[in-house]
């Protein structure tokens, strides 16, 4: 396999990495300060929007674009790349278009929809004139394993009512969320990866209720992870995307490529981390050597360059399989890539924190923060445990037939 990018990917990483340093790095405290002050959504978050999609960096993350689809078609290992330089500030995705959870839903719309579907929902939304949120996790169930959703979709008619609770619905709280796609139970007594369906839920139906968002390690972000309430929430029949009992199935394919994106904004902050440890090593003393010099510092740096790398290798090596071989043939990696990417992360921002000192745990640095989101995606979009139970089933199923060849070893 060859992971080296071609001119044109090289030239796009640059813009990207332009953009960011130009546009949305200066833009940094001013974000901070509207949202501190209440604001849902920074008003110059458009400007900068409508200046990226001039510059034709605009939903980058979506392979296979139709003519009529704005944006860039690249592949997964094309865009894994600008995820990472995307991920350095954990707003800046929105920017370009190419924030979770719209990401998904767009993918799931690409693939899924009706032509009518297209027209009222996605076409929106790769426009960004409008947000939306995916609900599948809730609070009574272990979600991690999404047969276990319980929220019942039931036929009525020509509609389909609603009713259940889910929780950590991120982005349900963001003023241009318009709509949910939602996962629930249509046929529970089908078999348990054929009982679930999603449907799309505008946000004004009424009977949709969000009850709060959830602060997430005491942080409270704007656009929220929101706890929903739907009670009899009634939607037409032809709000179902693809058939019934394919919920399940168009979850798998949701998180593949979603779990690229996570992992390479993952190691985007884990880079921004190391350069900061490296600023702060280099400039500190104690005990009359700067801290670089002190045997642990020193480590901690070296340690964190080389599981950067080995990180970043094995995404784009699950990016270059999910673009060959598809994500069910990529799931062993996905999974790997999802259980090594964020535990990296809190161990590099720990470090980080830990040679920043005081300043480290305060808001005067980024890293107590980007700790903070390393910890959240070691439970988002499944925990670690999950992932890990995938990879050591896949091992063992694949190693079953070199038995008897390892046994001739004891």
């Amino acid at each position: 396999m060859d992971f080296t990018h071609t001119p044109k990917m090289l030239a796009l990483q640059s813009q990207v990495r332009d953009f960011l340093d130009r546009h949305i790095v200066p833009a940094i405290p001013r974000w901070k300060q509207e949202v501190e002050a209440g604001a849902p959504h920074p008003a110059f978050m458009e400007d900068l929007k409508a200046l990226a999609r001039s510059e034709g960096l605009w939903n980058l993350f979506l392979p296979g674009l139709h003519a009529d689809e704005p944006g860039q078609a690249l592949s997964n290992l094309e865009y894994a790349p600008l995820a990472e330089i995307m991920g350095r500030v954990m707003w800046a995705s929105e920017v370009f278009n190419c924030s979770a959870p719209d990401t998904g839903n767009m993918e799931i719309l690409h693939l899924f929809a009706t032509p009518e579907q297209r027209e009222r929902w996605l076409k929106p939304l790769l426009e960004g004139e409008i947000r939306s949120c995916f609900a599948m996790t809730e609070p009574d169930v272990a979600s991690s394993d999404a047969s276990n959703i319980q929220t019942s979709i039931r036929r009525d008619g020509g509609d389909y009512v609603i009713n259940g609770r889910k929780w950590f619905i991120s982005g349900a709280a963001h003023p241009h969320c318009r709509f949910a796609i939602v996962m629930g139970v249509t046929d529970p007594d089908n078999d348990r990866h054929r009982r679930q369906s999603m449907v799309i839920v505008p946000f004004d139906t009424p009977g949709l209720e969000i009850v709060r968002n959830i602060p997430v390690m005491r942080h409270l972000s704007a656009e929220g992870h929101c706890e929903i309430v739907l009670r009899n929430v009634r939607v037409p029949a032809e709000n179902l995307i693809g058939e019934e009992g394919a919920g399940f199935a168009i979850a798998q394919a949701r998180l593949g490529p979603g779990r690229i994106h996570h992992c390479m904004r993952s190691i985007g902050q884990c880079e921004l981390a190391l350069e900061l440890m490296c600023a702060r090593a280099a400039e500190r003393k104690s005990f009359g050597r700067y801290l670089h010099e002190h045997g642990a510092v020193a480590e901690w740096i070296a340690r964190s360059r080389i599981e950067i790398d080995q990180a970043r290798l094995l995404v784009m090596r699950a990016a270059w399989l999910i673009d060959r071989h598809g994500a069910k043939g990529a799931a062993k990696e996905i999974a790997m890539i999802k259980a090594v990417a964020p535990s990296l992360q809190t161990q590099v921002c720990d470090r980080a924190m830990q040679t920043f000192g005081a300043m480290g745990l305060s808001e005067d640095a980024p890293v107590a923060d980007l700790w903070t989101w390393g910890r959240v995606l070691r439970i988002a979009d499944g925990p670690d445990e999950v992932h890990l139970a995938s990879v050591a089933k896949q091992e063992i199923r694949e190693q079953s037939h070199k038995r008897a060849e390892a046994i001739r070893y004891l």
